[in-house]
């Protein structure tokens, strides 16, 4: 007998008004899907949008994801819904901050973020800060952004290089949602990163005093 909490959908099973699912993963790269790397969005099959219109699912839609045998969790946001069954397409730096490989299982689950108020970012490079205006370049991949999730690496993609910016901290949970919010920023020195070395004083020998009571002879 099937208990009553349990709704069984097309060979999903779902608890009261929480849609969790397991899919193949694969990366952009896979589906000449390469617009999917700028930003933290999926792309799922068409039967979880059937199943998370049933559900009234507020927008946007927002999914916790989860690699079981590593223990990594992440969230991300969904671009749209045209993967094969069974499948998911996912940016190739979130399947890397998950642990996973072409083909591997990846759970998702629906899930409700409260709005950022704040974020510290740390590059990984230096160079990050010797564009012209990164602060600008991060707004800008920014928008293409649902939530970040603390412990998590993204990229940035400028002038044809990727830069890759760790997220240390976010307020008020351990991931937000940074939809329609202001978010106060902040940046730790980045991982390569070293103090300048202080210049050195060069000593100065000290003089020697003439020795009393030695002339020379003239």
């Amino acid at each position: 007998m099937i208990p009553s909490f349990l709704q069984f959908y097309g060979g999903y099973a779902y608890h009261g008004s929480t849609f969790e699912q397991a899919y193949r993963c694969y990366p952009a790269s896979f589906f000449d899907k390469p617009h999917l790397e700028g930003g933290d969005k999926v792309i799922m099959p068409p039967s979880a949008l059937d199943r998370l219109a049933s559900l009234h699912i507020e927008y946007p839609m927002l999914f916790e994801l989860h690699n079981d045998s590593t223990q990594r969790i992440s969230h991300c946001g969904v671009l749209e819904f045209v993967a094969e069954e069974g499948m998911i397409i996912m940016p190739y730096w979130m399947m890397q901050n998950m642990l996973l490989q072409e083909g591997d299982t990846v759970r998702v689950k629906n899930a409700t973020l409260p709005k950022g108020t704040y974020v510290k970012l740390q590059p990984h490079t230096t160079d990050f800060l010797d564009i012209s205006n990164p602060k600008a370049i991060l707004e800008k991949t920014l928008r293409n952004f649902s939530c970040l999730t603390t412990g998590d690496s993204i990229m940035v993609a400028y002038n044809n290089k990727q830069y890759y910016i760790d997220i240390v901290e976010t307020k008020p949970a351990s991931a937000v949602s940074i939809i329609e919010t202001d978010c106060e920023v902040d940046f730790a020195p980045p991982l390569d990163y070293k103090e300048p070395e202080k210049p050195q004083q060069p000593t100065i020998p000290a003089r020697k005093a003439p020795a009393e009571g030695l002339y020379l002879a003239s």
